[in-house]
């Protein structure tokens, strides 16, 4: 399987199960398509599109194609799906938790899945013991992995601070014990972050995850304070100290567009602007009914979007003023194994949510609906099915994924998003799919051009 496209003047072909990505002249682009669709080139078809080719030249861009096909580069087979069994039958084990420790909020953001931070249900603080015991179930549940991962996510985390130093500490106090090595992340809106808690993030978190949408209309109209004022004034200032106290290096600034600002491109630039390296801004997932949800009519635009943002970077690399935006990093070269390639996250099987009162889910995303609830860090995983489901759920479980060609690069997408929209996790999230392959091209074309400029 190929697929071929053209993004800012190059002719790109993918090889999708080798991985392989060659950038083309449009003869040989052209003869590749015919390859692909009959096993053959047509060269009259050729020899009539380009006059100024040789029967010679022809040939040998015949044979070049077809000794790419003998060396598994070109129209290589899937050799995947063939593990897919043996995925399935891994023995697998925690290695990431993702610990609720607020579900309370001090900002309103109309788009937040989690219910104003609450998750439709009450407002409820982790308690120390609970963190603990949480670090406990991880370390018993890991077997020999040694790098452990912790995000402290909410709600508002920093609403729950002083429990996030404890845990952090209780975590540092057994890493020799247990020989482990905790990366812990911390997510935040930024109203409460100070010095104080900036270099603690500086001193123990691997990653800081700092929430602002770009512009100051844009972020303050989706996420305004519990009294409706303004938030982008009062974090702003402490979100460009925060990258800039990180050598602009192990943070992101991580935004969300809506269909209010379908020229998110405008809102990844002015953070860029404003000096920070380290962007992701991304769609919102919501349901139809919701005014600001991304609709099918978005797509053109969005992708347009993507296009112009690509083209950008480019430029402003050359200028000496690069930046990193997340959905366009790919590593080509190494990348994640065959197990993650096929299965993405890990959810419900090395990823796992916990409550403030101590419940397992498969992911932040699930946590609330009961039927997700898989048990509790005391007595661990009850619903050994759910993981079960989740650990065969894979871009050949899913009927969408199959025959498309970003499958390797998003691992069949998000399971939630596609539970939410159809009820299965084997299912997918359409409009979700189509921004997924416009960033996936986006980024190929970026990798090649660097090439190039090398």
């Amino acid at each position: 399987m190929i697929h071929r496209f053209n993004n800012n003047g190059y002719n790109i072909v993918l090889d999708v199960n080798s991985g392989c990505v060659h950038c083309v002249d449009e003869i040989a682009y052209d003869a590749i398509g015919m390859y692909e669709e009959s096993g053959t080139v047509d060269k009259d078809s050729l020899r009539s599109k380009y006059s100024d080719v040789t029967d010679d030249e022809i040939s040998e861009l015949v044979s070049e194609i077809e000794e790419l096909k003998e060396k598994g580069e070109l129209f290589s087979e899937d050799i995947y799906e063939q593990y897919v069994g043996d995925v399935g039958k891994r023995q697998t084990v925690v290695k990431a938790l993702c610990l609720h420790i607020a579900h309370d909020c001090n900002l309103a953001c109309q788009y937040c899945f989690a219910g104003k931070g609450e998750y439709n249900g009450e407002c409820a603080l982790m308690s120390f013991d609970v963190g603990k015991r949480a670090i406990d179930f991880l370390v018993a549940n890991s077997g020999s992995r040694r790098n452990l991962e912790v995000d402290f996510f909410g709600g508002e985390p920093l609403m729950n601070f002083e429990v996030v130093k404890q845990i952090v500490e209780y975590g540092r106090s057994i890493e020799e014990k247990y020989n482990k090595n905790f990366r812990f992340t911390l997510t935040t809106n930024g109203v409460l972050l100070d010095d104080e808690i900036m270099e603690f993030a500086n001193k123990e978190m691997s990653n800081l995850v700092l929430s602002i949408d770009g512009r100051r209309e844009v972020n303050d109209r989706m996420r305004p304070t519990r009294n409706g004022k303004s938030s982008y004034d009062v974090i702003l200032p402490k979100f460009i100290k925060a990258a800039e106290s990180r050598n602009q290096t192990d943070y992101y600034v991580r935004g969300t567009f809506t269909h209010y600002n379908t020229d998110f491109v405008n809102d990844v630039l002015h953070l860029a602007d404003l000096g920070f390296e380290q962007i992701s801004v991304e769609p919102v997932v919501s349901p139809k009914t919701e005014p600001y949800a991304i609709t099918e009519e978005d797509i053109a635009t969005i992708c347009e979007g993507y296009d112009e943002l690509a083209k950008e970077m480019l430029a402003r690399e050359k200028e000496g003023k690069g930046f990193n935006f997340f959905h366009f990093m790919i590593d080509l070269e190494g990348g994640p194994c065959v197990a993650k390639r096929l299965s993405g996250c890990g959810s419900g099987t090395e990823y796992l949510a916990v409550t403030p009162w101590g419940d397992l889910y498969p992911c932040h995303q699930f946590v609330g609906n009961e039927d997700f609830l898989l048990g509790n860090i005391d007595e661990g995983i009850k619903r050994t099915d759910i993981c079960a489901d989740f650990k065969l759920c894979n871009v050949y479980s899913k009927p969408k994924c199959r025959d498309c060609f970003a499958r390797f690069f998003c691992s069949g997408g998000c399971a939630a998003n596609a539970y939410n929209f159809h009820g299965s996790i084997n299912d997918s999230y359409e409009i979700g799919c189509e921004l997924q392959k416009k960033r996936v091209e986006c980024a190929l074309m970026l990798q090649v051009a660097r090439a190039e400029a090398e």
